[in-house]
């Protein structure tokens, strides 16, 4: 076993990161070789800030929910107390996992193979037949915390190691704002993440759902179907395609990116209950700062490495293997909006993401097939050049391509080598 370790260990050593992204092109081999995958896993996924959940699926104490960072099993809950936890979902005793169902209520959680029992603070407060243990200090021995966690709005995020920084210096002012605007489409300046989660799981790299998110070149092509029918079913609304021509793709550090235009608001204009909208948001925020969500307050974005925040839902991406990743997607209610708001968001969201949509359902085709080609042993290089050269900086410093230019993916693979080589 031993060997086995320093072979692995020597082999990754070997693996030159500025030589497989470079600053025009990245090598099929980043997303094939299981070596590399893993050591993706110790240093992005272990090593730093990760997404975790959003604090409103757990509203009322005793509420939990499963997450995971990278394949590590993270317990997300609310104490009796309205504190958030996370906690690894590891027995102390033996290693099993003590909570096996992905969302509930409990006051406790109890591992099934020798009763050892946590209340939801982490403490241990059960280990059956204590009196055989000369030397258990059980007051040491609570759930492992998530060593590092950070939250915006809501937003939890945790690192097992220390990630060098903290969470808002990670996410910078560029992704906060984004967050703000996101939220502040609630004229209560708050949003649920209740509406449960839908599932995908693809035969492809992790990497290639992430840049995909914010990937506006392939749009007008892989989802030319959804546009024809568009057309058919929405003939008053203008074609979401339209939007694009003058769009725009943003660095906004860290390997967080962006594009835009993709309105939520789009064709909602005309809904008799979109004025009393307005209002609500005018009365909350302004009527300065209500009109500027109301012209640009939606976001497309991912935020580095694996979650993104985009129309009306949140998407995680979890890798599982070099070539196996799961994506789930978390539709979000505004607070305070009106419910035929609420309910047009959601089918609007089902028509494009849902599994029998037009939207997902091919991009994860591409993905499956992007796989098979990657695994090619000839040429194996892949082009980021589009673009390139020609970006600019906004008033706040943040570089600015087109839409369709891959800005985006350059930001990625600038901070996925910033980070592997460290």
């Amino acid at each position: 076993m031993q060997t086995e370790q320093r072979a692995h260990t020597g082999r990754q050593a070997e693996i030159d990161y500025y030589d497989l992204v470079r600053d025009d092109r990245v090598h099929s081999r980043l997303y094939t070789d299981p070596l590399i995958f893993e050591d993706e896993m110790e240093k992005i996924f272990y090593g730093g800030w990760v997404y975790i959940g959003h604090e409103s699926e757990i509203p009322e104490p005793g509420d939990y929910c499963l997450k995971w960072i990278g394949r590590q099993s993270v317990i997300m809950c609310r104490d009796e107390d309205g504190r958030v936890h996370a906690f690894m979902n590891r027995c102390r005793h033996r290693g099993n996992s003590v909570c096996q169902w992905e969302r509930g209520n409990a006051n406790f959680f109890r591992c099934a193979y020798h009763g050892w029992t946590y209340r939801n603070t982490g403490e241990l407060v059960g280990v059956p037949y204590r009196d055989r243990y000369p030397h258990l200090e059980q007051k040491d021995l609570g759930l492992t915390p998530v060593p590092f966690t950070g939250s915006y709005r809501g937003f939890l995020f945790g690192s097992l190691r220390d990630p060098g920084m903290g969470l808002h210096e990670y996410l910078g002012p560029a992704v906060l704002r984004e967050i703000d605007n996101f939220c502040d489409l609630s004229p209560l300046g708050e949003i649920e993440v209740r509406a449960g989660v839908q599932k995908s799981t693809y035969r492809g790299n992790w990497k290639l759902q992430a840049e995909n998110v914010v990937d506006g070149y392939h749009v007008a092509f892989v989802h030319q179907s959804f546009f024809d029918l568009h057309k058919v079913r929405h003939p008053g609304e203008s074609n979401p395609v339209n939007s694009l021509v003058n769009a725009t793709s943003y660095d906004l550090g860290n390997g967080h990116t962006k594009l835009l235009p993709v309105s939520i608001l789009s064709g909602l204009r005309d809904a008799p209950w979109f004025a009393d909208y307005v209002r609500a948001l005018e009365a909350a925020h302004g009527k300065e700062r209500a009109q500027e969500l109301v012209a640009t307050g939606e976001t497309h974005m991912l935020v580095f490495p694996n979650m993104a925040i985009l129309q009306s839902q949140i998407r995680v991406i979890y890798p599982r293997a070099v070539d196996q990743t799961d994506v789930h997607y978390y539709v979000v209610r505004w607070k305070g909006i009106p419910d035929a708001m609420t309910e047009r968001l959601l089918r609007r969201h089902e028509e494009f993401f849902g599994p029998a949509g037009f939207g997902s359902p091919d991009d994860v085709e591409m993905f499956e097939r992007s796989q098979v080609g990657l695994n090619a042993r000839v040429d194996p290089w892949l082009l980021l050049i589009r673009g390139q050269g020609s970006e600019e900086r906004d008033d706040l410093g943040v570089l600015v391509g087109r839409y369709d230019d891959e800005v985006t993916q350059r930001a990625f693979w600038r901070r996925y080598r910033q980070v592997m080589t460290a």
